[in-house]
């Protein structure tokens, strides 16, 4: 797999393709625009923005629940809460609203990342952000994990004696900076041995599961049907993790990034 560094410059990665409105983005909601401007309205520069955004979506609890359909961005605010595939909605909706260009880049993670939760999953398909930051696209999966759960994860990982599990590596980044590529597993995509496969980027996670990507994986069906099986035991896990936190660690992110 080429590094970002290393992938020739092709017509996707034109920020103005990545600004607008999607099936699952609406960004002319008014509780998204009105979110997105009280976050941003004392941030002086785009990072600030973009990290103003992102500490609010990486402060959402991580959950696992039965889903019949994904979720939009307004529908994942009123909630409060959501999986990797909600918060990775959200925060491309948000990073939009406030004139950032924003986009998925899905890959194919191994499903031992995911041991401590399930051992039910061979493969599974990870988005991470990509902001369009400093002339450049910058790549983070930091916003999945909030700080409770990522402290606690990290724990577990080192008292077993992990290097993998629980959907992280054990040094793993807790946060992004706004200046550089951030990953929970520690290592860029190219170099990470979790990393099976780079699957494209995509203006949202509905033009993901409407892809030849997506499809070539499993049927849609199938997949569904899957994840939904083992949403409950997933959450009771996620739900345990969380409050088994370390002593002094915080319940919640940081309340604003800088």
């Amino acid at each position: 797999m080429n590094s970002p560094a290393s992938q020739p410059a092709v017509e996707e990665d034109l920020p103005s393709l990545w600004l607008g409105a999607s099936s699952l983005i609406d960004l002319e909601d008014p509780k998204l625009r009105l979110r997105v401007r009280a976050l941003t309205q004392l941030s002086k520069t785009e990072r600030e923005k973009a990290l103003a955004v992102y500490g609010f979506v990486k402060r959402m609890p991580l959950t696992k629940r039965v889903k019949l359909r994904l979720r939009t961005a307004r529908e994942v605010i009123d909630s409060g809460h959501g999986d990797a595939t909600d918060k990775a909605t959200l925060l491309v909706a948000m990073l939009r609203a406030a004139g950032i260009p924003a986009r998925l880049r899905y890959v194919l993670v191994s499903g031992d990342i995911l041991r401590g939760l399930t051992t039910r999953v061979r493969k599974a398909a990870r988005p991470l952000a990509e902001i369009w930051l400093h002339g450049r696209w910058l790549r983070t999966d930091t916003y999945i994990f909030d700080a409770a759960y990522m402290a606690a994860a990290r724990q577990r990982l080192k008292e077993r004696g992990w290097d993998y599990g629980f959907g992280v590596h054990v040094g793993g980044a807790m946060l992004w900076d706004g200046y550089e590529h951030s990953f929970v597993g520690g290592r860029a995509t190219h170099e990470d041995p979790m990393v099976l496969d780079d699957l494209g980027v995509y203006q949202d996670p509905g033009e993901f599961v409407d892809s030849h990507a997506y499809r070539a994986l499993r049927s849609r069906f199938a997949r569904l049907l899957h994840w939904n099986v083992l949403a409950p035991a997933m959450q009771r896990g996620i739900s345990r993790l969380r409050d088994s936190r370390p002593k002094g660690a915080p319940a919640r992110g940081p309340r604003r990034l800088s």
